[in-house]
Formats: structure tokens, sequence, C-alpha cells
């Protein structure tokens, strides 16, 4: 065979082969050795190490890598960069597929304009479609202003996906630079935020505009660095000490959530052994006003070293979390004694609500530890309207169709003994410690109103109040008056609560529970 006249084939080719990769390997450089290096010297990865980091070895397939923006204004022409400063594609962690986009903060600061947006938007949309959650590391200097308004258009294309994505696949985003402006709103769509510490700030305006508006002084990382967002506002649900911990916390909670809303999360084996746990009979005080703290009585429950909190630093007054019980992944929401008496109040409300309808979303169950003393009183809260944030959280406990177990440790008063997943709001299964008080009110502010009169005209007033508050005591702050009503399924002892969690949560796991028809119900935002 002559092979003179396949030569030329075989060298085109060559030359083709060459060119791309030439072109990936440009592609792989994102805005080039200088600003990648500036990269490591803020402490911060680059967009590639951080989705190296975050999928199983070599499972990432990047989808849109030659990508580039089509702008010829103010000079773009002659600024072009493959990917056009976003990393997009799909990859698996822990075997489980997901897809991931993340912003190049080496090209273009990682601003956002049309070609950018179109490929984050195509990667959501492959999410959707396959049931798979998506993974968003955000780093970016905002809209790439030199678009104009078609970067704003990109901003809008990604917030309409987030939301028509929301409760169908589980939305993450990590916040690692920048996040600013219009930028900040596809995140707050998400189902969960992480923020890294002294390296990630969100704010809608930044401290350049709030000096000129409001005359105030303050840096990037006061305004909206992870500890403002994981303390204050409630914004970031995790602060991240580094870039790499915050990934390997991703990873961790990917593995207590589904894949979508049609699945249900992963389960471990597990093998039944001695499920009592003795020392929950000692964790309750002898003063009821005395506080301890909730996650002593989580840890002791659920299965060893498995609770991942989720908002620890916000809301300090309510606990909630991931957990396992017996291999099976639970939603956890616990008052919290030690802060603020486990009161609850408008953070806390918003907290526990956004969390429980989460685990309803995909279907994990719900486990509420009640110990409450009721509404915290006041102006502040009133003014700043605790009766609909309250009712957010009633709301997402009755429209909750997951199975739902309550254990009351301790108090159980007034309203908010109904808003903490009572029978009366659908609870599967409501248990109480001998040490419950359910009623109205404490003792004291009861026999107070009820026996006003009579201790006024007693020759010795304070000794009257403390006969009148044991009478109350005895008559309601027990379990047994709200288990004679069935309000309560069972009166158990401490150490027996994670058997029969354990018992429970099996019973109720084909659980089949229809809301009404309707479009959407109407929650008190």
């Amino acid at each position: 065979m002559d092979t003179t006249t396949l030569q030329p084939t075989i060298s085109g080719m060559d030359a083709k082969i060459a060119q791309l990769e030439k072109m990936k390997a440009e592609a792989l450089l994102g805005g080039g050795q200088k600003r990648i290096e500036s990269q490591h010297k803020k402490g911060k990865l680059t967009a590639r190490e951080r989705i190296q980091l975050l999928l199983d070895e070599d499972s990432f397939e990047e989808i849109g890598q030659l990508v580039t923006h089509r702008s010829m204004n103010f000079g773009l022409d002659k600024q072009k960069f493959y990917g056009d400063g976003v990393i997009t594609g799909y990859g698996t962690v822990h075997g489980r597929l997901v897809y991931v986009f993340a912003q190049d903060f080496t090209v273009f600061g990682g601003s956002l304009a049309e070609a950018h947006a179109t490929k984050i938007c195509r990667i959501m949309d492959l999410a959707m479609q396959n049931g798979a959650p998506i993974i968003g590391l955000n780093d970016s200097g905002g809209a790439r202003i030199q678009e104009g308004v078609v970067s704003l258009g990109g901003y809008a294309d990604i917030f309409y996906k987030n939301t028509m994505a929301s409760g169908v696949i589980p939305q993450i985003s990590a916040i690692m630079g920048p996040c600013a402006g219009g930028a900040v709103y596809s995140p707050a769509i998400t189902d969960f935020i992480f923020m890294v510490e002294n390296n990630s700030y969100m704010f809608v305006t930044g401290p350049n505009v709030v000096k000129t508006v409001t005359h105030e002084e303050v840096s990037s990382e006061e305004l909206g660095g992870a500890s403002a967002h994981s303390v204050k506002s409630g914004v970031t649900h995790f602060s991240s000490e580094n870039g790499v911990t915050c990934i390997n916390e991703i990873k961790q909670l990917l593995s207590y959530i589904p894949q979508n809303c049609e699945e249900e999360a992963p389960r471990l084996s597990y093998a039944p052994g001695n499920e009592r746990r003795p020392k929950l009979n000692t964790i309750i005080p002898e003063n009821p006003n005395q506080p301890y703290d909730i996650r002593e009585v989580i840890e002791q429950v659920i299965d060893t070293d498995t609770f991942f909190e989720v908002h620890k630093n916000f809301a300090e007054n309510i606990v909630v979390g991931f957990a396992r019980l017996g291999g099976r992944s639970i939603g956890i929401v616990a008052n919290q004694p030690a802060y603020l008496a486990g009161v609850l109040d408008i953070k806390s409300s918003q907290k526990a609500a956004r969390f429980v309808r989460f685990c309803d979303c995909f279907n994990i169950p719900l486990l509420v530890f009640e110990d409450v003393p009721g509404f915290l009183p006041g102006t502040d809260q009133e003014w700043n309207a605790i009766i609909t944030n309250g009712a957010k959280l009633l709301y997402a406990f009755c429209e909750a169709t997951v199975p739902r177990i309550t254990v009351i440790t301790r108090k159980a008063y007034g309203g908010a003994y109904d808003v903490m997943n009572s029978k009366h709001i659908g609870a599967d299964m409501n248990y109480a410690w001998p040490t419950a008080e359910i009623a109205v009110m404490g003792a004291k502010g009861a026999a107070e109103i009820i026996f006003k009169k009579e201790i006024e005209e007693a020759a010795n007033p304070a000794e009257k109040l403390l006969e009148k508050e044991r009478e109350y005591a005895e008559l309601f702050a027990n379990p047994y008056s709200a288990t004679e009503r069935g309000y309560i399924d069972e009166v158990i002892l401490p150490e027996q609560t994670r058997e029969k969690l354990i018992k429970a949560f099996k019973m109720l796991e084909n659980k089949v529970a229809k809301l009404p028809k309707k479009k959407h119900g109407n929650i008190p935002l």
C-alpha cells in the first residue's frame, strides 16, 4: 500500500491534536500563572484546586471549557480567556453524582457576564434534569460592568434557575472570596451557605457605599464577613476556618442528604445492640430553673459522633442539625436551655423554620427535643414581628409530611408547646420524660394569676404564693395531664429514649401524608 497519500492526513490530525492540547493547556491556566500565584498569596485555592479537592479523584468531567465571551466593548475583544471565568462540570462525591461550578477569580476577577452565566445555567439545568445536587463555589468581583445590562440579565437567569430548583435538588453555595451586589441573591436562595473566615464576604452594598449613604466606617469583614453572617445575620450556615475545611464540610453535609426530592438520604448499615443510655437519667437538674446543654442529650441518643450542627453560632437558643439514628439520617431541632433558657424568639424561629422546611423537602425525618419556657417577651420582639416569625416555625411544622417525633425533656409552656411539633399540629409520636412540665405557663406565674385575690388577702402572701405554686405544679407541672388526653403517646424513662426512637422511626418509614391540593401555601414571610 502506498502510504504517502495518508501522510498529509496524519500530519493534519497531529496539528489539530496539538492545537487542541494547546487550547486546553491555556484553559487550565485561567488568567495565567501570575494571577494563580496572587490567589495563593491571599491564602486562597484556585477554582480548579477547589474542584479537585471537592470531587472524587479523576471523576471531574468539565463542560464548556473553551467557551469565551462575545463582547467587543471597552477592549474586551482583545481580552479573551477560555472558560470565561467559571469552571463548570460534574463528578462524584463519595461515589454520588454532583454538578459543580467554580468561579475563577484569576479571569476578570471571576466577574459574571453573558457567557459566564450561560455556563452556570447550563449546569443547573443538567442537575435538575438528572436529579443531583448543585454546588456553587463563589469567588467573584460581581457583574462584569463592561457588558452592562447583559451581566444583570445573567444574574437574573441564575436566580430563576435557583428558584425552580428549590426543593427539587439540594443547592449548596460556598463563598470563597468576594460576593457582592446582585451576586448575593443566588446563594441566598440556595439551601446552605458556607463562608471562609477572613477570606470571603457577602453584602448588597459595600463599605464605600455604606460610608457615602450612612457615614458609617466599616470594613468588608465587619460588614459582611463570615463572622458577621454566621453570628449576627444568620445568612451563612457554616463558617469555616479555611478553604480546605470548607470543602470537607460540604462533603460531610452531602453524606446526610439525598440526591433529590424523590429519593431518601443514604442509610448506613447498623447492627442493633444495647440501646439503653443510663446517663440520660441524670442530665436534667433537680432545679427546674437550672440550665443544661441539650447537646448532651442529643449525643447520648444518636449514633456516636454523627451530629453535624447547622447554624451553630446563630440563634443559639435553638440547636439544629443532622445526625444518624440506627444508621438513618435525621434532622434534629432542639431547644437549648443553656442559652436564654431555650426561649423561642425571632431569630431562633427563623433558623428552625428554614431547617424544618429543608428536611421536609428532602424526605429527612424530624426529631424534636423540647424544653421551652415560651416566647421571649418585650417590645423589641413584638415590634420586630415575633408573631409573624414565630408563625414561620409553626407553619413549617404543620406543613411537614415527613415522619415527626417529639421528646419533651422538661418545660413545654404556652404557645411554644404547640409550636414545637406538638401532637395537635401533626406530630406522629410524642414522648415525654417524667421531668416534663406541660402547662400554659410556669407554676409561679400561673399561681399569681389564678390565686391573686387569695394571695393578697393572706396573712403571709409570700408563704401563700409558695403553697399555691406547689398546688399548681402538682396538678399541671408534669406530663400526666397531657398523657391522659392522648397528647403524649408515652411517658418514658430518659434512658429508653434511643431505643424508643429507633423503633418509632422504623415504624414510620413508609408514612404517607398528603397536603390539600393547592398551588402553594402562603407562609407568613
